[in-house]
C-alpha cells in the first residue's frame, strides 16, 4: 500500500470513530435524562426565557413573573339551584368558563358565614364547598379521576358534564412533554435499573407506570417532565417539576387551581400568588354588560361576559412582561 492509501485509510478510520464517539454519547445522553427537559438541564425554552431576562450592562438576570388571573365565585349560586342535577350543570359552566379564558385561580368563597365548617348542619356540603369539590373534579385529567376522588353522592351527575378538554388533559395516544401523574401506595423506593438508589413509579396514564428519579408521598398529584424519549421501561428515568414549568417552558395553559375561602376578605388575604393584586376592583365598578335586555344577567352569564371583556387588557399586560 503506497503512503497516499495508507493516509487516506487512516483518515478514513478516524472519521468512523468519531461518528461512533458522537452516537454513543447522544444515545448516553438521551439515556440519562430520556430527553426531558427541564429548568435545569438547559431547556431551548428555558434558554430564550434566560437570554430574555438579563438586564444591565453586567448581564445579570432579573426573574420575570408571569401575570397570573384569578376569580372569585360567591357559593351563594349553587344554593339557588333547584335540583343536585342543575347545581352541577352550573359548577361545569364555571369550569369550562375558567378553562376557555385560561383562568389560573378559581376562589370560591362562602358567603354564609354560618356555614363555614362547610357543611349545612345537617350532613350537606354548603354550596361553596360543592362548587370547590366539582371544579377541582373537572380538572383532573380523566385518568385520574378515580385515584384522587373517591365516591361521592355529589358527583353522581359529573358525567353528564362536558369535558374540559385542556391542554394537561392528555389522552392514552397521546404524546405530550409533560404529564399529569398519581403515586400510588407501593410505588416508592423502587430500584432504579444498575443503581441501588432509588425512585418512584408514577401512573401517568399510559400503557405503563413511568420511573421517576425522586422519592415522593403515595397518593399526590405530581407533574411530570416526560420528554420526547417514549421509551416506558424503567431504564428511562424522569423528573417531577413544579406545575408551573409547562407554562413557562411552553406557554400552555396547564390547568387552574381551586382555593375556598370562608369569607370575601379571604379571596385577596390567602391568596398563593406573590406580587401586587388588583385590591382597588373593588372600590370600582365596571358594567360589562350595558344596555342588556334582561333585568337580571347570572353569575355564569357575567363570568363569560367579563372575562371575554378583559382579554384585551390581560393580553397587553402580558405582553409587558
Amino acid at each position: 500500500m503506497n503512503p497516499a492509501d495508507s493516509e487516506a485509510a487512516a483518515g478514513e478510520k478516524a472519521r468512523r470513530k468519531d461518528k461512533k464517539q458522537k452516537r454513543k454519547k447522544s444515545k448516553d445522553a438521551m439515556k440519562d435524562d430520556c430527553g426531558a427537559m427541564t429548568a435545569g438541564e438547559g431547556a431551548p425554552h428555558e434558554k430564550k426565557q434566560q437570554k430574555q431576562r438579563k438586564v444591565g450592562g453586567k448581564g445579570e438576570e432579573k426573574k420575570m413573573l408571569k401575570p397570573t388571573v384569578s376569580i372569585a365565585v360567591a357559593g351563594s349560586i349553587i344554593d339557588n339551584a333547584q335540583s343536585l342535577e342543575l347545581a352541577t350543570l352550573l359548577a361545569g359552566q364555571i369550569a369550562r368558563a375558567a378553562t376557555v379564558f385560561r383562568i389560573d385561580e378559581v376562589v370560591v368563597f362562602d358567603s354564609t358565614p354560618a356555614l363555614e365548617n362547610g357543611s349545612a348542619g345537617d350532613g350537606e356540603e354548603s354550596g361553596a364547598r360543592f362548587l370547590v369539590r366539582i371544579l377541582e373534579y373537572l380538572e383532573t385529567p380523566q385518568y385520574l379521576r378515580r385515584r384522587l376522588f373517591p365516591m361521592h353522592k355529589n358527583l353522581k351527575y359529573v358525567g353528564l358534564l362536558p369535558p374540559l378538554d385542556a391542554p394537561h388533559h392528555v389522552r392514552k395516544h397521546e404524546w405530550s412533554e409533560f404529564r399529569e401523574g398519581y403515586i400510588s401506595p407501593g410505588a416508592v423506593g423502587v430500584t432504579l435499573e444498575g443503581d441501588r438508589s432509588k425512585g418512584t413509579l408514577v401512573d401517568v396514564g399510559l400503557s405503563k407506570n413511568v420511573l421517576v428519579e425522586q422519592i415522593l408521598e403515595p397518593g399526590k398529584r405530581v407533574t411530570v417532565a416526560m420528554g420526547t424519549n417514549r421509551d416506558l421501561t424503567t431504564a428511562c428515568v424522569r423528573k417531577v417539576v413544579p406545575p408551573s414549568i409547562p407554562r413557562e417552558e411552553m406557554g400552555s395553559y396547564w390547568g387552574y387551581k381551586v382555593r375556598y375561602a370562608s369569607n370575601l376578605s379571604g379571596v385577596l388575604k390567602n391568596s398563593p400568588y406573590k406580587g401586587k393584586h388588583a385590591n382597588d376592583v373593588f372600590t370600582s365598578y365596571l358594567n360589562t354588560c350595558p344596555n342588556q335586555g334582561s333585568r337580571t344577567i347570572r353569575t355564569e352569564e357575567a363570568l363569560l361576559i367579563s372575562l371575554q371583556y378583559f382579554q384585551d387588557p390581560i393580553r397587553r399586560v402580558e405582553q409587558q412582561m
